[in-house]
């Protein structure tokens, strides 16, 4: 959503004044116990105790020899200001984190990739876009420079985030064949000072321990969901 919209960062940043819940770690899942963990060999899981809860944990683990899932690391994690949703009925401007699983298409940050980073990063520079206008034949896409038919007022300038968009990820939702009016800019990144507006976010040292644990030739994914309901995480 637009940045400038009561005052809040755009969909992949933090909602002031949220009035969020104070943050509760749940305790994380076993990979096993999803539908589906993306077919690869490593798994980020972030988990929510309930659809409402702004606040959960997070935790990435590998598949090791014999198959057996191993938890890497885990963290508080946060959620969309207004919880979260079942992804394929997300709407733009919600605040809401969409549930489901998804890739990790590529990461990015204003600051430069950490030590060990392995997957595909992408440095923030001033003319650094993501364009979030549903007329706009990039929507939900990095625009560099901004596309003439992507309208500022309606997408984010990612260098303008120096705190959330010192390191991120790029979550694939809505992103392989994007639906306009889903949503667009859903990132893992760092914490702001509350709620998300639709993303996940955990602290800076956590983000940079998933940037040097993350293996693209493991076909890592991450699975979003609540401890139990419609959108429970081993429904995913």
């Amino acid at each position: 959503m637009r940045p400038a919209v009561l005052a809040v960062a755009s969909a992949s940043l933090l909602l002031l004044g949220s009035g969020a819940v104070p943050a509760r770690a749940v305790s994380p899942p076993v990979p096993s116990s999803l539908a589906d963990t993306g077919g690869g060999g490593q798994l980020v899981i972030a988990q929510a105790p309930r659809a409402n809860s702004t606040s959960g944990t997070l935790s990435w683990w590998e598949r090791r020899r014999g198959g057996k899932w191993v938890k890497v690391g885990s963290a508080v994690a946060r959620f969309g200001a207004k919880g979260l949703v079942e992804g394929r009925a997300r709407k733009q401007g919600s605040y809401t984190t969409p549930t489901g699983l998804y890739d990790l298409p590529y990461a990015f940050g204003i600051k430069g990739a950490p030590g060990g980073t392995r997957v595909k990063y992408r440095r923030v520079n001033g003319s650094s876009w993501w364009c979030e206008d549903t007329r706009s034949r990039v929507y939900n896409r990095w625009s560099e420079p901004l596309a003439r038919d992507c309208r500022a007022s309606e997408s984010e300038r990612l260098i303008s985030y120096a705190t959330q968009y010192a390191y991120g990820v790029v979550i694939g939702y809505n992103y392989a064949k994007p639906v306009k009016g889903r949503g667009a800019g859903i990132f893992l990144h760092v914490n702001g000072r509350g709620a998300t507006a639709g993303c996940v976010s955990v602290p800076v040292g956590a983000m940079r321990r998933i940037l040097g644990w993350v293996d693209p030739g493991r076909a890592p994914h991450i699975a979003i969901g609540t401890v139990s309901g419609v959108t429970a995480i081993a429904r995913y």
